[in-house]
């Protein structure tokens, strides 16, 4: 089911999908740059950037569920 999921997934879902996994990815990496730093204020911005990210991959969960939910009505 799920590769049947993303073969039909449209394209505004898969673009969340990647730019959710970009976010934490670039949160991550900031995040391990500011430490060895000794950043702080990177620190605290990079918590931002992970956490938009977590957002939006939570709104492609729901969007999924949306998703999922129509296709059993049918």
């Amino acid at each position: 089911m799920l590769n049947e999921f993303w073969a039909n997934a449209s394209t505004g879902y898969k673009v969340l999908v990647f730019s959710a996994m970009g976010l934490i990815a670039a949160g991550v990496i900031l995040s391990i740059a500011a430490n060895t730093s000794g950043n702080q204020g990177l620190a605290m911005a990079s918590l931002g950037v992970i956490g938009l990210g977590l957002v939006l991959h939570v709104t492609g969960l729901v969007i999924r569920g949306q998703q999922i939910r129509k296709s059993y009505k049918k």
